[in-house]
């Protein structure tokens, strides 16, 4: 199944490397980066494995004068790499398409990339799949599965069989080996502390200075492990918008884990009815949805930077989105019959952030449109992103 699934990262990364002599594809491990890289051809070398590395230093000389696509996975394993890079792009500066880095993104694989290739290398950020990706091969009854076991290849979304044991054993390698392998500086008991943490204030306000308490240190450091977390594609946080109206904002980010199945596993669900029984189901919803958001926005060419708005008297939006000249107030609620008191907040939110367009995501089946105002389930809603391009929608 999962070779028929065509990753819209793809065309991304043909098109960066039509523009750029290097392209570094970035993201979580096992997101499926290699599969891809494989599918585009070329010479494939793993830095992770001594080999291959020495595989790649023979062959460097002969590698740098063809025509032939160089791949280099887990570059942030070989950092003597980048100058070698550097010079051998700098040989033949009008060359394009000539080498493909795959990196899991530490600071030190990062740092390399500012450093040497500068103005060389486009950068493409590739996330598990999504349910843009999903919906042909699977069907658009798959956001229910998607969302409980998230979207890694090999994490259940394809083999149900497979979550949560696989989420729970990805998490324990990233806290004994893969990030302090990078240069996470806590001991992997206080990494699974604070992950667990982490996932039990999902999609709300991160408060550093309380978790730091719960684990003994200062709240600088709590923000110092969440910057590194973040770097990782582990977490997102959102930071709340600023403008300039009379009533008091809240002014903490909101904290989300960017793979709902990582987030599950955590928190201990085995399955949907049990996911549905929980508490704090409607922030797992909310997570779930801002993050294909945003990540379908990535995959369809459009940018926006998103923010979240909330009064200290409770007014809110948990999305809002400049794109295309307009803003958008999203508001997500996990629900099938949408409130006329919903609408009216999302409403009375929009007019103070000053929204052309208030959208409310939910599960219902049928549409409620107008000039500004749109309320929809999320499938309908990423298509309208999909449409977009060139366009605002609605």
């Amino acid at each position: 199944m999962q070779e028929m699934i065509d990753r819209f990262y793809r065309r991304l990364v043909v098109e960066k490397l039509e523009k750029y002599p290097a392209v570094s594809l970035l993201g979580p491990r096992q997101c499926g980066k290699t599969t891809l890289a494989k599918i585009l051809g070329g010479r494939y070398f793993d830095m992770e494995s001594q080999g291959s590395a020495l595989r790649l230093d023979s062959e460097w000389d002969r590698l740098t004068r063809g025509d032939e696509l160089v791949v280099i996975d887990e570059a942030q394993c070989a950092p003597e790499i980048f100058p070698r890079l550097r010079s051998a792009i700098d040989t033949d500066r009008k060359r394009n398409g000539r080498f493909l880095l795959l990196g899991s993104v530490s600071p030190a694989l990062m740092q390399n990339v500012s450093e040497s290739l500068a103005g060389r290398m486009g950068l493409v950020s590739m996330g598990p799949l999504t349910f843009a990706e999903l919906s042909g091969p699977l069907g658009t009854d798959c956001w229910e599965s998607l969302w409980l076991r998230g979207g890694f290849p090999d994490g259940g979304i394809l083999d149900a069989t497979r979550f949560p044991d696989w989420q729970k054993d990805y998490l324990e390698l990233l806290a004994t080996r893969d990030l302090p392998e990078w240069g996470f500086p806590a001991k992997p008991q206080r990494t699974r502390r604070l992950l667990s943490m982490l996932a039990a204030v999902n999609a709300q306000p991160l408060n550093a200075s309380e978790l730091g308490c719960a684990l003994g240190i200062d709240h600088k450091t709590i923000v110092g492990y969440c910057d590194f977390l973040e770097e990782t594609f582990l977490i997102r946080r959102v930071r709340p918008w600023s403008g300039n109206i009379t009533k008091r904002l809240v002014k903490t980010s909101r904290l989300y884990w960017r793979d709902s199945g990582l987030l599950h596993a955590l928190l201990n669900v085995q399955n949907i009815d049990h996911l549905y029984n929980q508490p704090w189901v409607g922030y797992s919803w909310e997570g779930f949805v801002v993050e294909q958001i945003l990540a379908s926005l990535g995959l369809f060419g459009l940018s926006s930077e998103p923010y979240f708005f909330r009064t200290s008297d409770g007014i809110e939006s948990d999305l809002l989105l400049d794109w295309a000249g307009q803003r958008w107030a999203i508001e997500i609620k996990l629900t099938s019959d949408p409130t006329k008191a919903m609408i009216k907040g999302l409403q009375k939110a929009g007019e103070l952030v000053g929204a052309a367009k208030q959208i409310l995501i939910c599960k219902t089946a049928e549409e409620i449109r107008s000039d500004s105002l749109l309320v929809t389930n999320l499938p309908s809603f990423l298509k309208e992103l999909a449409q977009a391009k060139n366009r605002p929608p609605l």
